[in-house]
């Protein structure tokens, strides 16, 4: 059997994984690059690692960009294999992929416009809607604990990885044709932190011999625990004494979702005043609707939720904005209001436009739900910058900012050695994947003060025989 890593090796993003064995080619994720847009593009163009016509089927962790976004153009560079999600998975790859193949065509237009300038060739996009549309056509779909061949010799079961909706952590038991032994290889995926207001926790695995583990935020500890909900209710009280409105920039899927839930909570416990809520992201909106399809995917309160009340992330109060004319209508409301809107990070979406309508009051707030990376407005935001840029000019920053951050889907590293403590079996092989080489240097040293396997950390393009 041999391993060859293609993305997500030494970085976050592109998350490729190849495992050749008994003749057959099997492709662990297909995630896109994501960085600075030329790179990005000229990365995720091609596969340097493998032909996509060469493969034989793929296995797909959870739905993340950066785990599924290149899956379109895989397809259309000649993969034609099953690719195996969860229900959950497939519903949101749905929407995500076709969203993502929008951004695509529209950088594409923008750069095409710079290169017409300086007399350069134009490009194409990465893939196109149509492209989206057609990848989801080869999804095959199965439940947790299900197992299922999908190889000669390789059976395939899913473990819920309690870190979005759909996501796992991919089990494959190996009859190796070419050493005649059986082998149990697990890859994690991205795994969640556990006590999650949605979401189960991570199974625990068994008999791992091989593990290919994700090192995201190794080295670092979450601010604060998860389950805060208090902390919300207090931040949206002091806002509404303000009379001020709370912007709350918000990744369209999981989280939104998740501070929906929280705000359900508040509200049906009378701990914070009925105030309107609205949700002014399609994505986001779409993304709710396929929530409360997936009664499989969450914890047992939630899951209580679903069949004891109408519904867990709707309440009387709140809106769904999907059209641009209703969501400017939002700059003319007076009063408190929560808007949630995406992007996280501020980088995109429709929550620039409320920014820079409402930074610069001091009654209103902005809330904070999620990690945004170096150089992003909204981490210059919540840094503490006094003057920021959005769509183009400079805006003085006089909302009250604040920063929740228990809301993160990833392990930290604390639960991550939590996490491989309690799992079983030798793990004669641990590979460190998806983190930045500082953060899985971290944990391949903690993970050595622990145990004798052998724990490397994943080179790109390294391949491995096993």
């Amino acid at each position: 059997m041999n391993l060859t890593f293609c993305g997500a090796a030494g970085t976050t993003t592109g998350s490729q994984h190849l495992i050749e064995v008994n003749g057959s080619r099997i492709l662990l994720d297909c995630g896109l690059y994501q960085g600075r847009r030329e790179k990005s593009h000229e990365v995720n163009c091609d596969f340097p690692f493998f032909d996509p016509a060469k493969i034989d089927c793929l296995v797909l962790s959870h739905a993340h960009i950066d785990h599924s976004g290149n899956l379109p153009n895989l397809c259309r560079k000649g993969f034609v294999g099953n690719i195996y999600a969860t229900f959950a998975t497939r519903d949101l790859c749905q929407i995500m992929l076709a969203d993502s193949a929008r951004i695509q065509e529209s950088d594409v237009q923008w750069l095409n416009k710079q290169n017409k300038r300086k007399g350069l060739a134009p490009i194409e996009p990465l893939y196109t809607e149509q492209d989206a549309e057609k990848s989801l056509r080869q999804f095959v779909t199965i439940n947790y604990e299900r197992p299922m061949p999908i190889a000669p010799g390789v059976k395939l079961t899913f473990l819920d990885a309690g870190h979005i909706l759909g996501s796992a952590q991919v089990l494959l038991e190996i009859d190796d044709q070419e050493d005649g032994k059986h082998k149990r290889l697990l890859f994690t995926g991205d795994i969640g932190r556990g006590k999650n207001d949605l979401l189960n926790d991570p199974v625990i695995p068994e008999n791992i011999d091989i593990l290919i583990m994700e090192s995201t935020y190794g080295g670092r500890e979450h601010e604060i625990p998860a389950g805060v909900d208090h902390r919300i209710a207090g931040i949206i009280n002091d806002a509404i004494r303000r009379k001020g409105k709370i912007f709350i920039p918000c990744f369209a899927v999981e989280r939104t979702q998740q501070i929906l839930y929280v705000l359900h909570k508040l509200f049906e416990n009378d701990e914070i005043p009925d105030v309107p809520v609205f949700v002014d992201s399609p994505l986001a909106v779409s993304a709710t609707e396929i929530f409360r399809l997936h009664p499989e995917a969450f914890n047992h309160e939630v899951y209580a939720d679903l069949f004891e009340k109408e519904n867990p992330f709707g309440f009387e109060n709140l809106t769904l904005i999907r059209a641009i004319k209703a969501s400017k209508e939002l700059n003319t409301i007076h009063g408190t209001a929560i808007i949630i809107a995406a992007s996280g990070m501020c980088e995109a979406g429709r929550i620039l436009h409320h920014l820079k309508n409402g930074i610069g009051d001091p009654k209103n707030t902005v809330l904070f739900v999620g990690y945004c990376a170096e150089n992003t407005l909204g981490r210059k935001i919540r840094d503490g910058e006094k003057e920021v840029p959005i769509l183009g000019d400079h805006y003085h920053v006089r909302a009250n900012i604040e920063a929740v951050d228990s809301f993160s889907g990833h392990a930290d590293h604390s639960e991550l050695m939590d996490y491989f403590q309690r799992m079983s079996g030798p793990r004669h092989h641990i590979f460190l994947v998806h983190g930045e080489q500082e953060s899985s240097a971290k944990l391949q040293e903690a993970i050595e003060s622990v145990h004798d396997g052998i724990t490397q950390v994943a080179i790109l393009g390294s391949s491995h025989i096993i």
